[in-house]
C-alpha cells in the first residue's frame, strides 16, 4: 500500500543527470535529456501532464538560453530521463523538504529550497535524508532505450492522453481491427487504410494525415500535422512525431519530430532527431549478418559499447540529412548536421558537421549547414535564430575532435 497524496503547488524543475545526458549524444547536444520522445509524448511532455502543471529545465549552460528554468523558494527537482507514473508522482509528491528519492544509485528526485538549486550537482548531492524506492522505475540511459521503450511509454501515453475523451470515429473505407483501441483527434485524416490494433493502440494526432493504402500494426503514434504517405508499412512500436513526414518500410522506430523520411527504404530499431531528411530508397540495418549483439557508440566512453540488443539500426542526431540510397550499416551512430551521400556504406560512426560518404569525410562548413537549416526551419514556419544557430556553434566546436 502507498499513501495517496492531495498535490498542492510546488515548484517542478526537470534536470540532466550528467552521465545519462553523455550516453544519450549526439540526441542530447541539441537537446535536455527531457525533451527526448518516446512513447507518444516527450518526457517533460510527460511530467506535465502528471504534474497537472508546467516544469522548467535545469541543463547544460550553452542550452539553457533555449530551455528556460524557474526557481522558486521551494522546488522538487526531478531526474529528466525518468518516465513517470502514479506510483512514482506519489512517491515524489511525499517527499519532505530536503530529502533525496533514489532507485539504487540513480537520485530520482530530491526537494531543496532556492538557494540550493543554482550549485546543484546532482553526482555530488549527498544532502539531507535518502529514501530508496521499493521498485525500478523506467528510466532512459542510452539511445537505444528511447526504442527500446517505446512500447511501454506509447501504451501508458495512451491511456494518459485518451482517458475519459472520445476521438473521432474511423471512416467506412478504413479495414480496422480493434477499434476501441484507436484514437483519432480532430481534424486528422485517415482514408483507405489497415488499422490493426490488435498488437498495441494507435494514436493519431491532431491535423495529421494518413494516406491510402497504408498498412499499420499497433503500437503506433502519428503526431499533429504529420503525414504517412501512400503504401506505407508501419510495425510497431513505432513513433512519428508532430510535423513530420514518414514513407516505405518503418519498424519500431521513433522519429522525434519536424523530420522526413518520406520515401520506400527501411528504417528499422532507430531514432532520428528534429530537422532530419532520409533520402528516397535509403536503408538501415538493424541485424548483423552472424547475429551477434550490436555495438554502439559512445561518447561518454569514447569507443563502441555492447548494446544488448541483437535488433539495433541508427540513431541520427538533429539536422543531418542523408541522399538517395544510403545504405546505414548495423549500429551506425550519425551526429549533428552531418550531410551523408555517396556510394558504399558510410563508416557507424559518422561525427557532426561531416560532409561525404563511405568514400571520404570533410567538415560541412557552418555557414553551408546553417544556409541549409534557414531554408528546412523555414518551410514548418520556425526560425532559425540566434539561439538555435548559437547552440549549433557550441556543438561544432565540442565535436571538432571527432572531424581530425
Amino acid at each position: 500500500m502507498f499513501k495517496i497524496v492531495t498535490f498542492i503547488y510546488m515548484n517542478y524543475i526537470l534536470f540532466d543527470p550528467p552521465e545519462t545526458w553523455e550516453n544519450i549524444l549526439p540526441l542530447t547536444f541539441t537537446r535536455p535529456v527531457c525533451e527526448i520522445r518516446t512513447g507518444i509524448l516527450t518526457l517533460k511532455e510527460k511530467w506535465d501532464k502528471y504534474l497537472q502543471q508546467k516544469t522548467s529545465i535545469l541543463t547544460r549552460p550553452y542550452l539553457q538560453t533555449k530551455f528556460s528554468l524557474h526557481i522558486e523558494d521551494e522546488n522538487v527537482l526531478i531526474n529528466g530521463s525518468v518516465i513517470p507514473d502514479d506510483i512514482l508522482l506519489n512517491e515524489i509528491g511525499n517527499l519532505p523538504p530536503g530529502t533525496c528519492l533514489y532507485a539504487g544509485e540513480t537520485l530520482i528526485a530530491v526537494r531543496m529550497d532556492g538557494g540550493e538549486v543554482d550549485s546543484f550537482d546532482m553526482t555530488k548531492y549527498q544532502q539531507g535524508d535518502r529514501v530508496t524506492l521499493n521498485f525500478a522505475p523506467l528510466v532512459l540511459t542510452h539511445p537505444w532505450d528511447i526504442f527500446r521503450l517505446n512500447g511501454q511509454a506509447l501504451e501508458a501515453d495512451f491511456q494518459l492522453l485518451t482517458q475519459n475523451r472520445h476521438g473521432v470515429e474511423p471512416s467506412r473505407t478504413n479495414q480496422i481491427l480493434e477499434p476501441e483501441k484507436i484514437f483519432i483527434e480532430d481534424g486528422a485524416h485517415v482514408e483507405c487504410a489497415t488499422l490493426n490494433a490488435e498488437t498495441g493502440p494507435i494514436y493519431i494526432g491532431a491535423h495529421a494525415e494518413i494516406m491510402e493504402g497504408s498498412l499499420i500494426r499497433g503500437p503506433f503514434a502519428l503526431g499533429e500535422h504529420s503525414t504517412l504517405m501512400m503504401g506505407a508499412k508501419i510495425y510497431g512500436p513505432t513513433t512519428i512525431g508532430p510535423h513530420c513526414t514518414a514513407g516505405g518500410e518503418i519498424k519500431n522506430s521513433v522519429i522525434m519530430g519536424f523530420s522526413n523520411k518520406s520515401h520506400d527504404g527501411f528504417l528499422g530499431n532507430s531514432v532520428l532527431g528534429e530537422w532530419c531528411n532520409i533520402g528516397a530508397d535509403s536503408n538501415n540495418s538493424n541485424l548483423k549478418n552472424n547475429y551477434t549483439e550490436v555495438k554502439l557508440w559512445n561518447y561518454r566512453e569514447e569507443r563502441f559499447i555492447p548494446t544488448g540488443l541483437q535488433f539495433c539500426g541508427l540513431i541520427m542526431g538533429d539536422h543531418s540529412k542523408c541522399g538517395i540510397n544510403t545504405m546505414f550499416n548495423t549500429g551506425t551512430v550519425v551526429g549533428v548536421n552531418a550531410n551523408i551521400f555517396g556510394a558504399g556504406f558510410p563508416r557507424n560512426f559518422i561525427p557532426s558537421f561531416s560532409w561525404g560518404g563511405a568514400h571520404g569525410i570533410s567538415t560541412y562548413q557552418m555557414n553551408k549547414a546553417f544556409e541549409v537549416a534557414t531554408e528546412m526551419m523555414s518551410r514548418r514556419e520556425k526560425a532559425f535564430d540566434q539561439t538555435e544557430k548559437d547552440i549549433l556553434v557550441a556543438v561544432f566546436e565540442m565535436t571538432e575532435k571527432y572531424r581530425s
